[in-house]
């Protein structure tokens, strides 16, 4: 579909609506917020991307828990948990390495890259809203896994690496008022929130086979019993207790946020030290940040849009 628009991406920038987002602007494709480069890359990949049946594709909005799941995926779909610290690809690889993303990375420099020395199963990530994903990506068998999480610690944990990645560059860090504002409004990258969930949320339910719906908070409290769905689901189930706890020692965030690699280096796709994908990783920290009455909204907005959709977070 991307190549079906008229001149390049910037004249059709110019033709959008846009908003100022932590220093640069976003542009409103389809109801959802995009960068622009990030709209340019989304667009070539639903042109042009082929999904293969074994393909495994990790989805989310922005910071709902999905470094975690950069890590586990990887590691359930190669079910030799028996490997030795010394080939663990972790130790060398930060967790965007192993799941590269479709908009951030493959089809930023090339509209059409060669991906065919990708080894099968191919794992890729994206967080583009499921309309946006290519017709191939839908209609074939390969699976999505869709994490989301909290809005109000969603929010917070956005804010946080946002503001990082802005002050590397000599921005000063925006005020949260501000980006609260934005936020209850839909507008930041991949927006809004809701709508984004929603949609992953009512295709899951019409095809669970094919997207298994996961919410960070389940995976916190109850991770052995999480990890082993998502492994069913994946078709790669366990066949020990011991092997999931591997797993999930293997790919905890404590040891992830302390490996060499991830507390060095810079994200090359977004110039994003990669320290910064690891902060703290606990639920309801949004309490050390949010006033009474920033809870009341962003949960009023949360009950109205979620409303008759059988999906909640527990309030």
């Amino acid at each position: 579909m991307g190549s079906s628009f008229p001149g390049s991406i910037s004249t059709l920038l110019d033709e959008l609506p846009k908003e100022t987002w932590y220093g640069s602007y976003l542009y409103n494709w389809e109801g959802f917020w995009y960068r622009g480069h990030h709209l340019s890359a989304a667009m070539a990949a639903r042109s042009n991307f082929r999904a293969n049946d074994s393909d495994v594709f990790l989805a989310s909005s922005m910071k709902t828990g999905t470094t975690w799941l950069k890590a586990i995926i990887p590691r359930i779909m190669n079910p030799d948990v028996r490997i030795t610290n010394d080939d663990d690809p972790l130790l060398k690889h930060h967790p965007n390495e192993l799941m590269p993303s479709l908009e951030v990375q493959l089809f930023i420099a090339n509209p059409n890259p060669d991906l065919s020395g990708m080894s099968s199963p191919r794992l890729f990530r994206t967080h583009v809203p499921f309309p946006m994903l290519p017709e191939s990506v839908k209609n074939s068998a390969c699976k999505i896994v869709y994490i989301t999480r909290e809005p109000k610690d969603t929010f917070v944990s956005s804010w946080h690496f946002m503001n990082s990645a802005i002050t590397a560059r000599g921005i000063d860090p925006w005020p949260m008022d501000e980006a609260f504002g934005t936020f209850c409004r839909g507008i930041h990258a991949f927006g809004p929130f809701h709508d984004h969930v929603l949609g992953y949320w009512k295709e899951s339910r019409k095809r669970p086979e094919k997207i298994h719906f996961m919410r960070y908070e389940d995976m916190k409290k109850e991770p052995r019993e999480e990890l082993q769905k998502l492994a069913c689901f994946l078709g790669k189930p366990f066949e020990r207790d011991e092997d999931v706890d591997k797993v999930l020692w293997r790919c905890s965030l404590e040891r992830l946020k302390n490996l060499e690699v991830n507390r060095h280096g810079v994200d090359p796709s977004l110039g994003i030290g990669y320290k910064h994908y690891f902060r703290r990783g606990i639920v309801g920290d949004w309490k050390n940040y949010f006033t009474g009455e920033m809870q009341q909204k962003l949960d009023l907005i949360t009950a109205v849009k979620f409303e008759g959709s059988g999906l909640d977070f527990g309030y």
